[in-house]
């Protein structure tokens, strides 16, 4: 057999095996009447209730301009962010609006064992991560947009 067929069969057959997965990864970035399906991932890594505020509505106003329907959203905090997350958190109520309207908020298990913290210690209706860094770095890997408000 000409070796150069044989390259030129086996990346044509490899074109083949993986085609069927290309279409399956095309359609989960499309919603049913065809829009795309967009994915943004916020950063909070700080302790100031303006800095949430600002992230929050961001976060709504991409839902409110896109459709809610239409979009993946997840908020990260780690660091001096988490303390927003706490039970006595002045923007407490804004995140369990958030989350109620589909917004995914996440709380770095690594901030949390440093600062102490527990699950008990947090929101009621937050996820959580081994680590928010690495989250963050994931979800861009992934194809989602990265925001730090």
């Amino acid at each position: 057999m000409n070796r150069r067929f044989f390259i030129q069969f086996g990346a044509m057959g490899s074109l083949a095996l993986i085609a069927p997965f290309l279409i399956a990864a095309r359609a989960q970035t499309t919603g049913a009447a065809g829009t795309k399906r967009h994915k943004m991932v916020i950063q909070v890594s700080d302790n100031d209730p303006a800095k949430w505020n600002l992230a929050l509505n961001n976060a709504k106003n991409l839902q409110d301009d896109v459709g809610a329907a239409n979009v993946d959203i997840e908020i990260v905090a780690y660091g001096p962010g988490i303390a927003m997350l706490k039970l006595e958190s002045p923007t407490g109520s804004r995140i369990a609006d958030a989350a109620k309207a589909g917004i995914k908020v996440t709380a770095c298990e690594n901030t949390m064992r440093g600062q102490k913290l527990s699950k008990d210690d947090m929101l009621a209706g937050i996820s959580y991560v081994p680590a928010g860094v690495t989250e963050i770095m994931k979800k861009q890997g992934e194809g989602w947009a990265y925001l730090r408000p």
